[in-house]
């Protein structure tokens, strides 16, 4: 598909839903013009290769015009999260090289109080805060053509950093991006299946970021404001949802409500990532939804790595599948020698030069990635069976994943340092019966008057929500490793059953 078919769909059914919100049906005829507008708009505001527009993802259509429209103009984007406070927002604005933003109603403050010195700052679905732009009036003037040779720009995505900082990254839609706009909007056209897509994760991450693929076919997309599973069961019956990219914490809330009177057979793919899913759960899924589940493992800096149908996983239950090309899998000692079949060792990416992880404007990040040349870890704990099935055991990376979002406890753990009444800390992954895991804060206090409803509410005013503990418990000391370093293993052990010390 090109954006030249994308008109003709307009044309051939111009009242027919495009985008599906909470607001209502957008059809195809105003949908089309929305995007040539934002894209005329975004291309006037941001006309240097390599200047950003940040789009602060509510899960509302203006977030997908947005991102279309500078795919379409050549203007690259930036996923930027809702919930993070307008300190966080400035360092990715400026990391990222934003010179303008659009955000809804959620992260209008915020966006409001970093955009100072952005040339323009675009508010949908609220009233404009001081200094900002109505979308409907930003949009209001005729859209100019947009040049055929724009160079291609595709978005870039954030995610928490070990150091405490956020990493960005381009998204990785296609194998290599093609020289221009135009051929990029060509090469992303979906792999879904043909029919309605249903957004069901926040449009600040990769996974739910791919209804613009979809989009990009002349494909319709329903957006669900936030996940509400009879929502969700409703829409996707009334719609004839096809397709879908979920998380396990939404297969556990699905399961969980009255679900017969809701009709499922339209669907043919649902892509699960972001976390392991119980393998009780993944069942009860399969029983319901029928053999359409596919496992996609992987990370924003590199892409899908491996893949499991339905079938191949009821086959070899716990397993992520096999790497799809171009990479392969192997498990490595701690001296990085490649290990036997069926031996857990670190997980290890063989890739071909340039199609590994990598991170924007961070080359010491990217390097740290790499045990080798072409071959990058993720920071899982594995093996690889005698047929090439990769299984995760464990987790080698400081990091914990809730709800399908990757988080670092380094965040939170440098914002509680800065306490006056902490005299340490450690942050961790427990197991949640809703998230599979959830971050708790392990604190040294400097004496016994520490409050620890004024320590969350110190974390929350610096960091993103999502991002902080969801519970505290004081300790006496923290276990450390011969060289001093927060033993984080020995801390998690007490809170799970099994020798494993993460969710699935």
């Amino acid at each position: 598909m090109s954006w030249l078919d994308i008109l003709a769909r307009a044309r051939s059914t111009p009242d027919e839903p495009a985008v599906v919100d909470a607001d209502g049906e957008l059809p195809w005829h105003e949908f089309v013009a929305l995007v040539e507008r934002a894209a005329s708009r975004l291309l006037a505001v941001a006309p240097g290769h390599g200047e950003r527009v940040a789009v602060v993802g509510d899960n509302a259509a203006a977030t997908l015009v947005t991102h279309l429209a500078g795919l379409l103009a050549g203007v690259g984007t930036v996923a930027t999260s809702r919930q993070l406070t307008a300190r966080e927002m400035a360092e990715q604005f400026a990391d990222a090289g934003v010179v303008a933003a659009v955000t809804g109603p959620v992260g209008r403050d915020a966006t409001a109080a970093a955009g100072d010195g952005l040339r323009a700052v675009v508010v949908h679905g609220t009233e404009p805060a001081p200094d900002t732009v109505d979308w409907t009036e930003w949009l209001s003037a005729p859209a100019d053509p947009i040049p055929p040779d724009r160079p291609a720009m595709p978005p870039l995505v954030y995610t928490s950093g070990t150091t405490g900082r956020a990493r960005g990254t381009e998204v990785r839609w296609t194998e290599d991006v093609p020289a221009t706009a135009t051929e990029y909007l060509t090469a992303i056209a979906s792999h879904f299946p043909p029919g309605p897509h249903l957004v069901a994760g926040p449009l600040q991450h990769n996974g739910p970021l791919t209804a613009i693929r979809h989009l990009a076919r002349g494909e319709t997309v329903v957006v669900l404001p936030r996940f509400d599973p009879l929502l969700c069961l409703r829409w996707i019956d009334r719609y004839r949802v096809t397709s879908s990219v979920m998380v396990p914490t939404h297969f556990q809330r699905l399961l969980a409500v009255e679900r017969d009177r809701y009709d499922v057979s339209s669907l043919r793919l649902v892509s699960h990532t972001g976390s392991a899913c119980p393998p009780a759960v993944k069942r009860a899924m399969i029983d319901w939804f029928g053999p359409v589940l596919v496992e996609s493992y992987g990370a924003s800096e590199v892409g899908t790595v491996t893949r499991i149908a339905s079938d191949e996983w009821l086959a070899r239950p716990g397993s992520v599948g096999r790497t799809v090309a171009p990479f392969a899998a192997i498990a490595v000692d701690d001296d990085g020698r490649p290990l036997p079949a069926g031996t857990v060792g670190l997980l290890a990416f063989r890739a071909p030069a340039g199609r590994g992880a990598r991170y924007h404007a961070d080359p010491e990040k990217t390097r740290s990635a790499y045990l080798a040349p072409n071959l990058f870890t993720l920071g899982d704990v594995g093996y690889v069976d005698a047929e090439g099935f990769v299984f995760i055991t464990d987790r080698a990376a400081d990091m914990v994943v809730s709800g399908g979002v990757n988080l670092y406890p380094a965040e939170s753990e440098a914002v509680l340092r800065q306490h006056p009444g902490v005299a340490d800390v450690a942050v961790i992954g427990v197991p949640d019966p809703d998230l599979g895991e959830a971050l708790r804060a392990l604190v040294v206090p400097r004496d016994a008057h520490l409050d620890v409803v004024d320590l969350a509410r110190f974390c929350r005013t610096r960091l993103a929500g999502y991002k902080c503990p969801k519970t505290y418990e004081l300790a006496t000391e923290l276990a450390r490793n011969a060289m001093g370093k927060l033993d984080k293993r020995a801390l998690r052990r007490p809170y799970w059953d099994t020798d494993r010390t993460i969710a699935g």
